[in-house]
C-alpha cells in the first residue's frame, strides 16, 4: 500500500489523483514507474514461500506492483474500505472480471438469476458456458421488474447478478431493492457497473456485495489498454484472486495497468463531460420526428429515470441508444456520412462511438419491443457537444431523415 492512502475524508478528484500514487523510492520520480518485470527476487530462504501465493511479488501472475496500485485507486474510488476489509482484484479485462467472478463463485447445482439486458460475455458465459459445462442453474429475468426478480429466486440461488444501465438496451435496475431481496435469501449481489463508472454510481455504497468494471472502457477512457476489475470483501476477492488470477492466468500485463492507471486521474473531469455531453445528445434526439426511440436514463421520458436518479449521481453516464424511422440500409447510410463520431465498438473513449446492432441480434426478444427492428448504441466521448450534435445533424439531412 501506498504512503498515499486517501479515504472518504477527501473527495473523489483528490483520490482520483492521488491514491495509489507515491513517489518512486529508488529515483525520486512523483509518479510511479511501469515495472516490466515478470519475476522479482526471491528471499535468501525462498523455502517457505506459498508459489501460488499473492501477499509478495514472486512472479507477475501472482500479482504485480503495477497492479497493486491500480488495486488501490479502484477501492477507493469504489467506496471501499480497505480499513473494514474490502478489497479489490484487477484483471487482464472486463470478461476476466466477470469470469473469474462467476467461477470462483459458484459450483455445481447452484442458480444464478441475472438481467436480460447485459454484456454479451455475460449471457454467453451463464446462458451457455456455466449452465451447460458445469450444471449451474440460470435464470434471466428483466431485473428492472422486482416483483419478476423476487419470483425467479430459489433455495440454491447463490448469486444474482445485475448490470445498470444495462448493455446495450439501456435498462435501470435497482441496487437497493434487489440487494435486499438477495441477502433476505442468503445469495449475494454483484452489480455491473462499468456504463455509469464510480463517479457516477457506487454499487458498494447501494448494498451490492461486487462491483464490476471493465476498465478497459471509461475508468482508462482513452481506448488503448485492457482490464477489469472486481471489489468487494477481502476473503471472497483472495479467493478470486487465487483461482482466476494465478490459476487461471487472468491477470493484467504492468503496461496496462499502468496506462489504466494514468487514465484513471482524469475519471472525474471526464464524466462530467460525458455526462453532459450524452444528455445533450438524448434531448437533441427526441425532438427529431425521424428518431423512433432514445434510451438514457437522463430523460424524464425513460421508464427507469426515478430509480436511476436515486442511485446515479452527479450524472446519467456517457451511453445512450436509438433507433431511426428507417430501414436497414439507411441506419447504416446515416453512420457512413458521419465525420466526427466514429463507427466502432467499445465506449468510454475519449472520442464518440457509435455501432449499428441490426434486427438478428440473437437476444432480441429479451429487450424490449422498440429495440426490435435495429438501433444504435452511442457512446458520447469528449468532444464540444455543438460538435457532436452538429455531426449528427448533418448526417440526418445527408440520410434525407432531416
Amino acid at each position: 500500500m501506498s504512503k498515499k492512502t486517501y479515504g472518504k475524508e477527501f473527495g473523489f478528484q483528490t483520490r482520483a489523483v492521488h491514491t495509489g500514487n507515491d513517489v518512486d523510492g529508488e529515483t525520486g520520480a512523483i509518479k510511479r514507474p511501469i515495472v516490466m518485470a515478470n519475476s522479482y527476487e526471491l528471499p535468501y530462504d525462498p523455502s517457505d514461500l506459498n508459489w501460488s501465493g499473492a501477499d509478495k511479488n514472486i512472479y507477475t501472475r501472482n500479482g504485480g506492483s503495477n497492479q497493486r496500485y491500480l488495486e488501490e485507486k479502484l477501492a477507493s474510488l469504489s467506496g471501499a474500505e480497505l480499513s473494514q476489509g474490502d478489497d479489490c482484484v484487477v484483471l487482464g479485462s472486463g470478461v476476466s472480471a466477470l469470469a473469474g467472478l462467476f467461477f470462483s463463485l459458484l459450483k455445481s447445482g447452484d442458480h444464478v438469476v441475472f438481467s436480460s439486458v447485459t454484456y454479451i460475455a455475460v449471457y454467453r458465459l451463464l446462458n451457455e458456458l456455466f449452465n451447460k459445462k458445469f450444471n449451474v442453474e440460470t435464470t434471466i429475468v428483466d431485473t428492472s421488474d422486482l416483483a419478476a426478480v423476487r419470483k425467479a429466486v430459489r433455495p440454491n440461488t447463490r448469486l444474482i447478478h445485475i448490470e445498470t444501465p444495462g448493455n446495450p438496451a439501456i435498462t435501470i435496475s435497482d441496487i437497493r431493492a434487489i440487494a435486499a431481496i438477495a441477502h433476505e435469501q442468503g445469495a449475494l449481489l454483484s452489480v455491473d457497473n462499468t456504463f455509469a463508472s464510480p463517479y457516477n454510481q457506487r454499487p458498494l455504497e447501494l448494498g451490492a456485495d461486487f462491483s464490476v468494471e471493465s476498465l478497459t472502457k471509461y475508468i482508462n477512457g482513452h481506448g488503448d489498454s485492457m482490464g477489469g476489475a472486481i471489489i468487494g470483501k477481502k476473503e471472497q476477492l483472495d479467493q478470486i484472486r487465487s483461482q482466476a488470477q494465478i490459476n487461471l492466468g487472468g491477470v493484467i500485463s504492468p503496461f496496462n495497468a499502468w496506462l489504466i492507471m494514468r487514465g484513471s486521474v482524469t475519471l472525474p473531469l471526464r464524466m462530467r463531460q460525458h455526462n453532459e455531453n450524452a444528455l445533450k445528445a438524448a434531448e437533441y434526439l427526441e425532438g427529431i420526428p425521424s428518431v423512433r426511440f432514445v434510451a438514457y436514463p437522463g430523460l424524464k421520458s425513460h421508464r427507469g429515470h426515478q430509480v436511476a436518479a436515486s442511485q446515479m449521481s452527479p450524472g446519467y453516464g456517457g451511453v445512450l441508444s436509438f433507433g431511426l424511422k428507417a430501414d436497414h440500409d439507411t441506419h447504416n447510410r446515416f453512420v457512413s456520412h458521419l465525420r466526427v463520431i466514429t463507427s466502432a465498438v467499445s465506449l468510454g473513449h475519449d472520442e464518440s462511438l457509435i455501432v449499428f446492432l441490426g434486427e438478428k441480434d440473437e437476444r432480441q426478444y429479451l429487450y424490449p419491443p422498440e429495440f426490435h427492428d435495429g438501433f444504435f448504441r452511442f457512446s458520447l466521448g469528449i468532444e464540444d457537444p455543438e460538435d457532436i450534435i452538429g455531426d449528427i445533424d448533418q448526417a440526418l439531412r445527408k440520410t434525407g431523415l432531416l
